[in-house]
C-alpha cells in the first residue's frame, strides 16, 4: 500500500509545480535564528516524486538565510476541500521531513527558472537568485480518506 500512496503523493506534488497551482497549499518550515520553526508558503519549481523538491528564491530572503544556518526542514502539501458526504474527496495532507540546501550553480539555476521569478530576480544568472533543494528523510502521507501512511528513506 505504501507504493500506491507514495505514487499518489508524487502526482499531487507534481501538480503543485504547474503554473496554475504555484504556491497553492504548499508550506516550507525552517528553523529561525532563535531556534523556532517558521513556516512560509512557497511555490514548487520541480519535484522528483516525494524524494526531492526544489524551490526558487533569492539569496537575501529569510528562507535562504535560514536554510544556510540550519539544514533541517519540513514541507507540507495540503488541500482540505471535500464535500460534506466525503465523496470524491480532494483532501490530502503530505508532510515531508528532511534536509534543505541552497544551490547556486548556474546549470541548476537555469533548469529551475520559471516564469514569475523575474518579479524577484533578473534571470538565472542573477547572483541573488538561488534554488532551495529539499530532500525527504521521512514522510507522513494522508492521500486517501481513512488511511495514513508513514515511512522513512
Amino acid at each position: 500500500m505504501n507504493e500506491k500512496a507514495i505514487a499518489k503523493a508524487a502526482e499531487i506534488i507534481r501538480s503543485k509545480s504547474s503554473e496554475e497551482s504555484m504556491g497553492a497549499g504548499v508550506a516550507l518550515s525552517l528553523i529561525d535564528d532563535e531556534g523556532y520553526p517558521t513556516t512560509s508558503s512557497v511555490s514548487i519549481a520541480k519535484s522528483d516524486g516525494i524524494r526531492q523538491i526544489t524551490f526558487c528564491t533569492s539569496m537575501d530572503s529569510n528562507k535562504a538565510k535560514r536554510a544556510m544556518a540550519c539544514n533541517r526542514a519540513s514541507v507540507c502539501i495540503f488541500d482540505d476541500k471535500y464535500d460534506e458526504n466525503h465523496e470524491e474527496s480532494a483532501y490530502y495532507n503530505i508532510t515531508l521531513v528532511g534536509t534543505i540546501e541552497v544551490v547556486t550553480d548556474l546549470e541548476t539555476k537555469k533548469e529551475m527558472w520559471y516564469e514569475g521569478m523575474e518579479e524577484h530576480c533578473s534571470g538565472p544568472e542573477d547572483e541573488n537568485y538561488c534554488v532551495l533543494r529539499f530532500t525527504t528523510k521521512r514522510y507522513n502521507l494522508w492521500v486517501d480518506l481513512g488511511e495514513e501512511i508513514t515511512g522513512r528513506f
